[in-house]
């Protein structure tokens, strides 16, 4: 299904400058969903602990034998307590696939539901692809599903299954009283909310806007912060590109958040709410941290999103890309989008990708030893060389083979490493892992996942020998932090020092796209095989926010 976004708030979202006060204005915001807390309860010790700031009070609204009840206080604090079952309960769950990321487990949705197949996609902790179990709610029809499946060669898909004779329960206690419910709505008077959470490294945060805890599909629970959109910036931005970047980088990063968080609010509609608070998501603190500068590069951007034709961008962005960002089939599965393309990562031409492809093994190893003219010279994940032992390597692989149940995850050694193939961008597409029972096959991201070494798929293999020059290990030689995909928050900084605009930025990595205000003619998304089709679209809501 495609996302949607709730609508309207009533409040007005102030963002308040020190000596600015023309770029605050009250005007009409999205509302967001976001799960602040996840999976609340895997743990029978996970406990938090919600206030109202000095002078206010939270108000608490609950289900009470089918009528809602409110009371306020100070304070909630939320535990977790482990209910015995009467009878053992069969919790199970036929998993189709496992990814690294949403957007290959998106992709690998879409070719089930092309085949007949209805799916959900879930994270219980890995991106998974699940048969959706209100269609498959039987072990029976679970079973003939995943005979039919293997009887086609597949080999991936398996049953998640296990006898559970105890669940954990939320309770809360609010003054004197404890209180048994699976759903909370927690609202301050003047709508900020302390949350802390208890545990060996506590953590804190202020969140404005309401707070509801909910169940989700394992199990446990999550703590939603109903956020307006402009306010959820306030949260990220900072966060997410740093302190002490330039001002036009900090403002592109501010289109590119506002943009990533209204095209993605489909990621969590299995559990009812929208976006994470993590980097499965955009890294989300809440008011802790905020910046004055952040701040203003939010309001000087308000409303601004950055779209190709009449659709929203996938607003991507990394770390480092080690001189070259990636097309996104480079990285994930799924369609190329037309403004994700390999470009040099340099604001003068130091590379022709033209006459000297990267997917040539030969061509890549020199651009990787080259270090000058790029935007990210002097960042230290701009060039690495990383070193794993055959020891390591070998752990590492079983590990990821057996968590998602894959074949020869039974091998005990690994003979030889290599690449397969490069994309475009120079990333390793495949990667072919002998071993004492066969060839254990790596495709894009789960590459990262399985092993610990590279820090990016932008990397040469060096084997590692020893005096006898028997195969010890492999030296991973790269470059890049994260996907590579989009804006590189590093060389954002560089071309902010050199006096480029938060638009000429954006466009340097997004070829082709335009800046836009949040209008009803604007789509956030389309299902990549109905792109182009009206009836599918999704609008975004009715806002009309002016841009400064």
């Amino acid at each position: 299904m495609i996302g949607a976004i709730s609508g309207l708030v009533g409040l007005s979202s102030l963002i308040s400058i020190p000596g600015q006060p023309g770029l605050a204005a009250p005007r009409p915001d999205v509302e967001l969903k976001i799960g602040v807390v996840q999976r609340f309860g895997t743990q029978s010790s996970d406990t938090l602990v919600l206030k109202a700031p000095p002078g206010d009070r939270l108000t608490l609204q609950f289900s009470n034998q089918d009528k809602l009840q409110t009371l306020t206080t100070n304070q909630v604090k939320l535990e977790i307590e482990m209910q015995p079952l009467p009878l053992p309960v069969l919790e199970e769950r036929l998993v189709l696939s496992s990814h690294r990321s949403f957007e290959s487990a998106e992709d690998s949705a879409n070719r089930w539901r092309s085949r007949g197949i209805e799916v959900e996609i879930a994270q219980p902790g890995r991106w998974q692809v699940w048969a959706k179990r209100e269609v498959y709610n039987t072990p029976l029809l679970r079973r003939l599903l995943l005979q039919s499946l293997q009887a086609q060669g597949n080999t991936l898909a398996y049953l998640d299954s296990k006898l559970l004779k105890q669940v954990p329960r939320v309770a809360w206690v609010a003054g004197n009283f404890r209180y048994r419910r699976d759903q909370l709505d927690i609202r301050a008077g003047k709508g900020q909310i302390q949350v802390k959470a208890v545990t060996k490294a506590p953590t804190e945060h202020l969140y404005v806007g309401g707070l509801k805890l909910q169940p989700n599909a394992y199990g446990t629970y999550t703590l939603v912060n109903r956020v307006p959109l402009e306010i959820y910036l306030r949260g990220v931005v900072p966060h997410e590109i740093g302190y002490e970047a330039p001002q036009s980088a900090i403002e592109a990063q501010a289109v590119l958040a506002r943009t990533y968080a209204l095209r993605n609010l489909r990621r969590f509609e299995i559990d009812q709410y929208q976006l994470c608070a993590d980097t499965q998501c955009q890294v989300y603190e809440g008011l802790l941290g905020t910046s004055a500068r952040a701040d203003r590069a939010i309001a000087i951007t308000r409303g601004q999103v950055l779209a190709y034709g009449n659709e929203l961008v996938d607003a991507l962005y990394s770390s480092t890309s080690g001189g070259v960002t990636a097309p996104f089939s480079n990285v994930w599965n799924g369609p190329d989008r037309p403004y994700l393309k390999a470009v040099i990562d340099a604001p003068r031409p130091v590379w022709d990708l033209s006459r000297q492809s990267l997917s040539q093994e030969g061509n890549f190893r020199t651009f990787i030893s080259r270090r000058q003219g790029f935007n990210e010279v002097g960042w230290r994940t701009f060039r690495w060389q990383v070193e794993s032992s055959l020891t390591a390597l070998t752990q590492e692989l079983k590990a990821y083979l057996q968590q998602n149940q894959r074949p020869l995850s039974t091998f005990k050694t690994i003979q030889a490493i290599a690449v397969v193939e490069r994309g475009a961008s120079g990333r390793v597409q495949k990667l072919a892992v002998t071993t004492d029972l066969g060839v254990v096959s790596l495709e894009k991201d789960e590459i990262i996942q399985a092993f610990e070494a590279p820090n990016s798929l932008l990397f040469y293999l060096e084997p590692l020998r020893g005096a006898d020059k028997t195969l010890q290990g492999y030296a991973f030689v790269g470059g890049g932090l994260g996907h590579g995909v989009g804006l590189s928050q590093a060389g954002s900084y560089n071309l902010g020092r050199l006096g480029w605009s938060y638009r000429r930025i954006l466009s340097f990595y997004f070829p082709g796209t335009t800046l836009q205000p949040i209008s009803p003619t604007l789509t956030f998304w389309h299902p990549p095989d109905q792109a182009g089709s009206a009836s599918l679209a999704q609008p975004l809501p009715s806002v009309s926010p002016s841009i400064p």
